[in-house]
This record gives structure tokens, C-alpha cells and sequence, in this order.
């Protein structure tokens, strides 16, 4: 059975939130955040080697990450190295995935999954993986993982999950909401049929390809146009011809909102997206003043509520901050209020603008 199941690792983001940490020619998916010697990319793939065959394993990534993925990846081949010529967003990048795959395997049951996420309880994680890809074997649903939630949480979208619709324990989805005000997660939280947006999906194929069809049809109708090219010598050539033309659209907006066969599994597996510094700062150890450190030392004099990561090795004295993103790599220092870092993709670009590439 398992020679049927597959896994696409989503890895081309640019991490511009976690600038300059995280930066244009290595991205926070290619880093070691918590100095265990792997990077998140390595930990993901890590973790879904123990349940699908290498050989079943891709990545999705741009054309500037290939020589990074394939190092960082020794084990797997050229060819499991999916390359966008462009960031068109996730459905575009999952469409690829999905052709590739069935170009080996028409019957495949495909887990996607975000190579930047920190999964704390695996072996939960790793049996919620493998009921939701028996689930979609058997049945034409779109899956989706939800995280029940420990809190209201304004940086996360929300899945409804209908209680009387329930296919082998699994819930259908009610609605999906965006990241919501604080009084609407509020709301959400305490009325228990809620689940965050964990971004990782499962489904079948043809399940997938015939959402496709029906939502997003010019993506499938422009790689149908080289489907015989997909898994041979040409596919290269094909998608850097096609992507261009493909729309800038998530899964999440493009499929899933849409769809009318989209289930959930409520899960709680330690799981963060590591999408902001706060995030960091939230699953990471801290001293007694809630401070957290990331490769450094750190000396703080009355300071509190703190993230602070600088280039391997370096102390930092830090005297009367309260609240603070202290980032530093290589040529580029952050100080940051930790409740305005939704700002730093707005830094990111002045910087370009004033400075250029090279602090990008």
C-alpha cells in the first residue's frame, strides 16, 4: 500500500518575515532555527521518511534553491527536486506536484505539507498522516489537518467543522475564515467548533486534479497542453514555457474555500507554523523576564519580553528593551517592536529600494 502514497514538501518561500535572519539566498526553510544540526527542510523531510519511501518524497522549490534543496537533501534524486521558474503562489506549485506524480503513479494518495512547520508530538503527527491517506484512498474528498486551538489567534485562518456531516470519524468543513480580528478568534475559540489552518493537505490524484478542473481550470488546462512531457527529459522545458501563464493563487483560495468535498481531522500534534518572530518566541525557552536567545549569548539588564538571534557565537548586552526583535546575520541588524513585525516585509522593501539586493 505504501509504495502508493506520496509525499510534495512545499520549500520556494523567501521567509522575508524573518529577515534578516531569514534571507533571499537562504531562506528560513534552509536554516537550523534551534541548533539541533538540521535544517526545518531537513526535520520535514525527516519526518515523512519514516512513513512514505524516499522515492515517493518531492520538493517543490525555485529554480535559485535547486543546489541548496539537493544538498541539504542528499538522499534524493535530481528529479525529486520539483523547480518553479517563478513563485506563482501554492496552486500553481501543488498542480505541478500533482502531474509529475501521476505521471508515475495515476492511483497516488498525495500528502502536502509546508517545509517550515514545527511538529513537537511526531509519532501523533505521523498516525494522523497515515489515517488521512487511508481516508483519502477510499473516499473523493479533499483532506485538510486542523490544530485544535490553545488560545484566540489572530495570525491564523480557521476552519468550521460541521458536527452532523461525518465520514469514518473525519469532519466535513462548514466554512474556512481568513485571519480574523481578536473578537471573532475569540468567539471561534470558545464555541469548540473551530480549528486552525495548518496548511497541510491530503488527498488523492484524481480527487485533486478533478478540483482542478472545476476551480482553477486554466492552471490544469496549460499543463495539459505537455502532459506527456511530465516525469521525462522535457518537463523541465515545458514548465518553465507553461508556469508563466499560470494565475498567482493559493490552494486555500483557489480549491479549498471553494470545494464542496473538503474534510478535517481536528488534530493536536505540538504544532507551530513559525510564520513571524512571534511565533519564535513563543515555542522557544526563555529566562525568567520571558526572553528568548537564538545562537548567542545574552546578557539583559532590565528587559523583558524579548527575541534575540545573532550570528553564531557573538554576546549581546542588551540594557532596557521591553517587547523587542534583536536579528542580526552577516551585514544587516534588526531591532524591531515584536508587536509591529508584521512591518518588516514593509522594511524589506525600502531597504531594496534605498540599499539594493544586498542586504536583501
Amino acid at each position: 500500500m505504501k509504495s502508493n502514497n506520496f509525499c510534495v514538501i512545499m520549500g520556494g518561500g523567501v521567509g522575508s518575515r524573518f529577515w534578516p535572519f531569514s534571507k533571499e539566498d537562504k531562506p528560513k526553510q534552509f536554516l537550523d532555527f534551534f541548533g539541533t544540526g538540521r535544517s526545518l527542510l531537513q526535520s520535514t523531510f525527516d519526518r515523512f521518511k519514516k512513513i512514505i519511501p524516499v522515492e515517493n518524497i518531492f520538493v517543490v522549490t525555485n529554480d535559485a534553491y535547486a543546489e541548496m534543496t539537493l544538498k541539504q537533501l542528499p538522499e534524493l534524486s535530481k528529479n525529486q527536486i520539483l523547480l518553479e521558474p517563478l513563485r506563482r503562489n501554492t496552486a500553481p506549485a501543488i498542480a505541478y506536484a500533482v502531474f509529475h506524480i501521476q505521471a508515475i503513479n495515476p492511483n497516488a494518495n498525495i500528502v502536502v505539507a509546508p517545509s517550515d512547520h514545527l511538529i513537537l508530538k511526531e509519532d501523533v503527527f505521523l498516525s494522523e498522516i497515515e489515517r488521512g491517506l487511508q481516508f483519502v484512498e477510499k473516499n473523493p474528498f479533499l483532506l485538510t489537518l486542523g490544530i485544535k486551538p490553545s488560545r484566540p489567534e489572530t495570525g491564523y485562518g480557521y476552519i468550521q467543522e460541521n458536527h452532523e456531516e461525518i465520514v469514518d470519524g473525519i469532519k466535513k468543513v462548514k466554512t474556512f475564515t481568513e485571519k480574523p480580528n481578536f473578537e471573532l478568534a475569540k468567539a471561534f475559540f470558545e464555541s469548540g467548533e473551530f480549528v486552525w489552518n495548518s496548511g497541510i493537505f491530503l488527498w488523492n490524484a484524481k480527487t485533486i486534479l478533478n478540483s482542478f478542473k472545476q476551480h482553477l481550470p486554466d492552471i490544469v488546462n496549460k499543463f495539459n497542453e505537455g502532459k506527456e512531457f511530465f516525469n521525462t527529459s522535457r518537463e523541465k522545458e515545458f514548465i518553465d514555457q507553461a508556469f508563466p501563464f499560470c494565475p498567482n493563487i493559493s490552494i486555500d483560495y483557489g480549491i479549498m474555500e471553494k470545494a464542496d468535498n473538503v474534510y478535517v481531522i481536528g488534530c493536536d500534534f505540538g504544532w507551530s507554523d513559525l510564520g513571524t518572530w512571534g511565533s519564535l518566541h513563543e515555542i522557544t525557552d526563555k529566562d525568567n523576564n520571558n526572553n528568548a536567545s537564538l545562537h548567542c549569548k545574552t546578557l539583559y539588564i532590565e528587559s523583558n519580553d524579548n527575541i534575540v538571534t545573532m550570528s553564531d557565537g557573538k554576546l549581546v548586552v542588551i540594557q532596557g528593551l521591553d517587547g523587542y526583535i534583536v536579528a542580526e546575520s552577516n551585514n544587516t541588524l534588526l531591532i524591531c517592536k515584536k508587536e509591529e513585525e508584521q512591518r518588516i516585509k514593509h522594511f524589506v522593501t525600502d531597504v531594496k529600494f534605498r540599499y539594493g539586493d544586498e542586504y536583501i
